[in-house]
């Protein structure tokens, strides 16, 4: 499930997106349009900002602004940046491996290859989709 965090870090990726000319956009604007608390997408947006997709501009005509074309930000690199690891376990993540603690080897688990088969099909969505297919569907 994705969280609130995430969520709101697509829909306001999408609203900005969706502006002419990729001009800055206020936070308070994308907060009021998609119904989302102010302080929280602060946080959202800056996070977004530190990890090179967004810009942004102070004073008069100011606010936040994609850095990159919106065909070439796929979902799978929005999510990793809001979300963390896509993968279901830490030892099928492609970015974010981790050993589990319980398991003797990954070969003997009985999740490991059903959870590897959940991460592909998973990830074959959300590395095709980007934020202009988003941007689109709406």
């Amino acid at each position: 499930m994705l969280s609130k965090k995430t969520k709101y870090g697509l829909k306001a990726l999408v609203y900005m997106t969706r502006k002419e000319d990729n001009k800055p956009v206020l936070i308070s604007e994308i907060a009021e349009s998609e119904n989302i608390s102010k302080k929280f997408l602060e946080i959202i947006l800056l996070q977004l900002k530190n990890s090179g997709f967004l810009g942004s501009k102070k004073g008069k005509g100011g606010g936040y602004y994609l850095l990159k074309d919106p065909e070439q930000i796929t979902i799978a690199a929005l999510m990793r940046i809001l979300e963390g690891p896509i993968a279901p376990l830490p030892c099928v993540s492609l970015h974010f491996y981790e050993k589990c603690s319980d398991c003797k080897t990954e070969e003997a688990c009985s999740l490991n290859r059903v959870m590897v088969e959940l991460r592909d099909s998973m990830l074959s969505v959300l590395e095709k989709k980007t934020l202009a297919d988003l941007s689109a569907e709406g």
